[in-house]
This record gives C-alpha cells, structure tokens and sequence, in this order.
C-alpha cells in the first residue's frame, strides 16, 4: 500500500520538504541572517534525522515494489552520511561567513545532496539508484564553484560538471545494457539472471559500465582525474564535504548494487574491483608525494583510501563489507578532524595551504599540532592508531577472500603513502624556522574542538571502537545473504 511505502521513506521525504520550505522562508528573511541560521537549524535536523534511523531497530522493510531498500546497511550508512554532513556544516559556518559564502542556498544544497546520498544506498532499483545519484551530483557542481569571483572555484564546477555528466551516461549506458539483457531494472531481478560463469556477455559489459561510473563517484583510478583540481578549487568546508558524506554514499551504492544485483556472479567482478583497488592505492600513494598544496594532497590521499576501502569490496565476503563499512566511518572521522586543521591554517584572516607553513608550528600551537599529529599517524596507519585497525579489517578481509596479493599490495602502497603524512608531522616538529609567524595561532572553539575530537577518537578508539564495529557486522549481514 502506497501508505506503507511513504512511510519507509518518511525520513527522506521529511528532510525534503525542509530543503523546501527553507529555501522559501530564506526568501523573506535577509540573506546573511538565513545563511547562518539555516546551517545550525540544518545541522541539527541531520543530527535528529540520524538519532531516528538509527534507533528505527533491526528490521528490514521494501518500498514501491523493491525500488527502495530500508535494511541495517542502508541505516548505518545514512547515519554517517548525516552525522559527517552536519559536522562540516557546523565546521564551515565561521569561513563561509567571513568569505561572504554563507548564502541560504549552501546549507540547502547541502541538505538536497543528503536526501540524494540517502535514496543512493537504498535503491533496489536502477531508476532509483540513478534518481538518487542525479540529486546528490547536481547539488555538489553547485557548491563546488559556490566562490563565483574565483577562476578556480569556477573551474572546480565546471570541471566536475563536465566529467560528471560524461560518467552518469557511461552508468546510464551500463544500467541500459543490464536491462536489455536482465529483462528488468529491479535488483532482486538481475540477481537471478546474473550467475557466475553463466551471465551474458552483454550483461557483463553492463556491469562493466555501471563499475565504471560508480568508480567516478569514488574517485577510484583511472578515473579520479577530477579530484585534484575540484578538492583545490572549490571553498575547504567544500572540500571537506567532498571528502566524507559523499564518499560514505558512493561506497554504499558500490556495496549496493554489487551484492544485491550481482551477489551470484562475484568471481565475475571481485578481479575488476580489486584491479581499481590497487591502481587507486598506488598512484594516490605515489602522486601525493610532490604534492605542496594540502587540499591537493588531501584528493590523492582520498584516492589512496578509497583504494583500501575497495579492497574489503573485492573480497565479495560479509566480512568484506564489514570491513569496508568499518574503514570509512573510521576514514570520515579522521577527514573532519584534518580539515578541521586545514580551515584553522589562516594569515590574516587569508586561508594558507601550503605545506610549508606549518614549519615549526608545534612551538606556536603545541596543542593543535599534537591533535594533528595523531591525525596523521592514523591516515598513514601507523599503530596503534584507529586508522591502523581499519586498514586491518579490510587487508583481513581480502586476505581470507584468497586476494592475497592484493593484500600484499595494500601493505606495500601504505608505506609508500606513510611518507607524506609523515612530511606534514616533520614540518610541525623540525621544519626550518625562518622568524615569521606563518599562521594565525588564534583560537576558534568549534574548530579546535572537532580537531581535538577526533584525534581523541584516533585513540580512544581502540578500546571498542564506541560500537561501530558490532553495528557494521548487523549491517553487513543484511546486504550480503
């Protein structure tokens, strides 16, 4: 019945009509009072939409006919979708305000883009899954060129439009042959044609096309060509934004349609995805090197990262989605922290972002330079650091999936990418001290306090990691049967 279907996607519809009417009430209010407004009251509906799904309990329920999938892997997935999202909002309030950005249109964008990350992992339908990534896509080529008297925040939106446009039609290319040959768009349908070593050829170049325009969404090589100029050019809270709620959503959609399309025929794309797995972890560890500017280092290091989160994809495995659902709420943690830093990196009031700023910053701020510090042994995965044991869970993973030599790669690529991490703690602590002050060292409350946050999460932790691995081990187990 239509009234049970609305109900399952009452979170989405709710937040919706908020998007909505707030952009209706910003009309009659002026803009700088809307735009400040509207990115707490934002925030705290995504924290209260968060709560919701979270507690909704352990059940599993269908809407429209399987186009809508509402399981424990669509709800962890949304949680951190919308706990990251209202983080960078609260985050990017004071630099959008000093910047002149903080128009009611960005928190309201951003609220649309949720809705369409939300609709992304719980699509059972390559209609809905496309509706899904449309929404979340259109609203991100807006705010990436938000900075409209800046060459290179145009650039990042026109760049990011043009090849986001080339690969939603190589997606729509791949969900088109998939039909032709499935006979349908439904997910619970083409898993019944996909058998591994007995699907179509045709069927396999549709799933060869939809792998290839989900890895865009995900930045993985080769087609991560967009992520540098986009993560520089567009505004940092921006980036950061760029950099957590949407990866967590393109994971899942990855995740999604895999299992549930072609859960029958993984030795048909386990070796595509662990060959994406291994190119994105390598050349994000190697191109991020020569890297001075820190938000283009921050786009190669996404890459290498999403690179580990795909390897617990190929695995094909229940453990294997676990560990993917573990590394990326332990990757977006460790993402709002860092670019918690990166917006405190200020010379009058002028964002910096050069690496060698930060020469001797460790005597300016000690605490700051501490906190980032943790940060960044955690990225590099060095013990006994949170980031550490989620590249464990999902070597683990790949390892028991037979993919041996791709864990053997993973380990190699993640001591190459340690090197540039380790550059950044080497300036704090013994870069060369030329007597100016490079950075502002005055405080902001909400910035410092994430950055202290989630270092303080990096190390803390360890102990049980505050639930979320018991909570992807239940998500994990309704996605893959």
């Amino acid at each position: 019945m239509i009234s049970n279907d609305l109900n399952v996607i009452l979170p989405e519809i709710l937040l919706s009509a908020y998007a909505l009417l707030g952009l209706l009430a910003a009309v009659y209010t002026t803009k700088d009072k809307a735009g400040g407004m509207l990115v707490w009251i934002t925030a705290a509906v995504f924290v209260v939409l968060a709560a919701w799904i979270g507690m909704t309990g352990d059940v599993t329920r269908i809407a429209f006919n399987g186009m809508f999938i509402e399981d424990g892997f669509a709800r962890f997935a949304k949680v951190t979708i919308l706990l990251s999202a209202a983080a960078v909002l609260i985050m990017s309030e004071g630099y959008m305000r000093t910047r002149g950005l903080l128009r009611f249109e960005y928190p309201m964008l951003v609220a649309l883009s949720a809705v369409g990350m939300m609709m992304m992992v719980s699509a059972g339908d390559l209609m809905a899954l496309y509706m899904g990534l449309e929404l979340q896509s259109l609203a991100l080529y807006v705010v990436a060129s938000l900075r409209r008297d800046s060459v290179k925040s145009t650039e990042a939106g026109l760049k990011y439009f043009v090849l986001g446009a080339l690969s939603s039609g190589i997606l729509l290319y791949g969900a088109s042959l998939v039909y032709g040959y499935a006979g349908t768009t439904l997910f619970s349908g083409i898993i019944t044609t996909a058998q591994s070593g007995e699907t179509s050829i045709g069927l396999l170049f549709g799933l060869v096309f939809l792998i290839s325009g989900m890895a865009f969404k995900v930045s993985a090589v080769p087609f991560h060509m967009w992520t540098p100029d986009v993560y520089e050019g567009s505004p940092t809270p921006v980036t950061a934004f760029f950099a957590t709620a949407p990866k967590v959503a393109a994971m899942g959609l990855f995740a999604r349609v895999l299992h549930d399309a072609f859960g029958n025929a993984v030795s048909d794309w386990s070796q595509v995805i662990a060959l994406l797995s291994v190119l994105s972890m390598f050349l994000g560890a190697v191109a991020a090197i020569g890297q001075t500017n820190i938000k283009r280092l921050m786009a190669f290091s996404s890459i290498a990262h999403m690179g580990y989160a795909l390897m617990g994809l190929a695995a094909g495995t229940v453990l294997g989605v676990q560990a993917m659902l573990v590394y990326m709420a332990i990757y977006v943690t460790m993402n709002i922290g860092t670019f918690a830093f990166i917006l405190l990196m200020q010379k009058d009031g002028a964002p910096i972002t050069d690496i060698s700023s930060l020469n001797m910053y460790s005597k300016r701020s000690p605490g700051r330079a501490l906190a980032m510090l943790v940060l960044l042994f955690s990225l590099a995965g060095v013990p006994p650091m949170l980031g550490f044991f989620g590249k464990l869970y999902v070597l683990r993973a790949a390892y028991e999936a037979g993919l041996v030599w791709l864990a053997v790669a993973g380990v190699i690529a993640s001591v190459i990418g340690a090197y540039y991490y380790l550059r950044i703690v080497f300036y704090m602590y013994f870069g060369e001290e030329d007597g100016s002050d490079r950075l502002d060292t005055q405080s902001s409350p909400v910035l410092s306090g994430f950055l202290m946050a989630s270092a303080l999460i990096m190390v803390l932790g360890i102990i049980n990691m505050f639930g979320v691995e018991g909570a992807a081990a239940s998500a994990a187990a309704t996605l893959v049967n």
